[in-house]
């Protein structure tokens, strides 16, 4: 993600952006430059002077706009995750049967694990460093829920469209499709060509178990 990528501003008020309409876009446009550095690095290997020497923002800017690490990087995860948690209700609204949903969604988990790798690898990043650093944990888990509503819609529907019952709780159903997932992941980082198409595989194979 490119720390040029264009950000759509705050709506204009009587035509004009208020100060704190700017500050909200500036910080944006410094968690949008940062999220390529942290996403390859990862949290412990990524300082604020690391961010601006890979953006075109100097260190003085960033240290402005955020007063140290951990609030950049929360601010990352909740702008990006913000971007991505309805990436499947396309294929919740659009699909007619059972069958195509499940095979649409099965394609769109490869194409986000081959196309968004570090991103998520970031996530898992600091899901792991919450347990540890207790600032990381209120965004962790206000962004675990959302995630988990994600799958939830797209596991409902598939039930609806199957017209049979889930035969367990949608938690339950979002730990195990994350933990597959995150399985998949490590692969693919690791160059496992094979990484994608097994876990597609594996979702294909799983959803249709979950039904009674």
């Amino acid at each position: 993600m490119s720390s040029t990528a264009a950000v759509d501003g705050p709506p204009v008020r009587g035509g004009r952006r208020t100060p704190a309409d700017k500050y909200d876009e500036r910080r944006t446009q410094l968690a949008i430059s940062a999220l390529a550095t942290l996403g390859e690095l990862g949290y412990a290997r990524t300082s604020l002077r690391e961010i601006a020497q890979n953006s075109e923002f100097s260190h003085g800017v960033v240290h402005y706009y955020f007063a140290d690490k951990f609030e950049l990087i929360t601010h990352c995860v909740r702008y990006y995750k913000a971007q991505c948690v309805t990436r499947y209700d396309g294929l919740v609204a659009e699909s007619t049967t059972a069958e195509e949903l499940l095979t649409r969604f099965g394609d769109k988990l490869v194409e986000t694990l081959t196309t968004e790798a570090p991103m998520h690898r970031l996530w898992y990043d600091l899901r792991t460093q919450s347990m540890f650093e207790e600032q990381f944990r209120p965004d962790v888990l206000m962004i675990d829920v959302t995630l988990e509503d994600m799958i939830g819609r797209v596991v409902l529907r598939y039930a609806e469209l199957a017209g049979r019952p889930l035969v367990m709780d949608v938690p339950t159903i979002y730990a195990l499709l994350d933990g597959v997932f995150e399985k998949a992941l490590l692969g693919h980082l690791t160059g496992d060509e094979d990484a994608g198409a097994r876990l597609r595989a594996r979702v294909l194979d799983l959803l249709p178990r979950l039904l009674g």
